[in-house]
């Protein structure tokens, strides 16, 4: 199935298959939209306006790294929900071996996979989104993962090797620090889990840093917000 795509972000404001762009995508560009053939039906990114959305490929179906990840995305399902954030896979697998993998996955470890798998055989959105490479030999693509915002646009990427798994605490915790960090001009130091404390922003001018008073075990580039 070919799927069309559109980028509408500011570097690219023409309506065009996307397969043919060349611009990477980067943070705070607009999603590029899609229609899709999933394990649970036809999905377009529109769907998901209004959420918070985990997007993310795996190099192949029937894989032991992939499985491993499916089966932590499907415990975790439920806390992703819980912060109003929805999950979306995609590998350029065929919809038939989605659905077998994922009720072999039923079949012989009791998890149920509750969140679509999109079929990209054409490679056209692994293609624009940048999770295989455009004169890649292997189709494969990498363990790429984009958090978009209610408003469709993308928030964090991160790329991860075919050998290496990500980590579904990590994905759940930026999801929450975004939404902190939303909500007031805040920041989130490292380590950071929902309910800790946050750090003010940066002093923007020379006034603004005089005017600052730290506390004990602060600077002016380092305070943390009053509790």
């Amino acid at each position: 199935m070919f799927a069309r795509l559109s980028h509408t972000g500011s570097r690219m404001s023409r309506t065009e298959p996307f397969a043919n762009a060349s611009t990477p995508l980067r943070l705070h560009d607009v999603a590029p939209g899609f229609h899709a053939r999933t394990t649970l039906g036809e999905v377009s990114l529109a769907d998901y306006r209004g959420r918070w959305l985990v997007f993310f490929s795996h190099p192949a179906d029937f894989t032991p790294v992939c499985t491993s990840e499916f089966m932590a995305f499907s415990a975790a399902q439920p806390r992703f929900e819980a912060i109003g954030c929805d999950l979306l896979a995609l590998s350029v697998d065929g919809l038939f071996s989605h659905l077998a993998w994922i009720r072999d996955i039923r079949d012989r470890f009791g998890v149920t996979v509750n969140f679509p798998l999109i079929e990209d055989p054409s490679m056209a959105i692994a293609r624009g989104y940048g999770m295989v490479g455009a004169e890649a030999g292997d189709s494969a693509t990498v363990r790429a993962t984009y958090v978009i915002d209610p408003q469709g646009v993308i928030r964090a990427i991160s790329w991860y090797p075919m050998n290496v798994g990500r980590s579904v605490e990590e994905l759940l915790r930026l999801v929450a620090a975004l939404q902190a960090v939303d909500q007031t001009d805040t920041g989130t130091p490292e380590g950071w889990q929902p309910g800790g404390r946050r750090l003010q922003s940066a002093a923007v001018d020379s006034g603004t840093a005089l005017a600052l008073q730290p506390g004990q075990g602060e600077a002016w580039y380092y305070l943390w917000c009053q509790a």
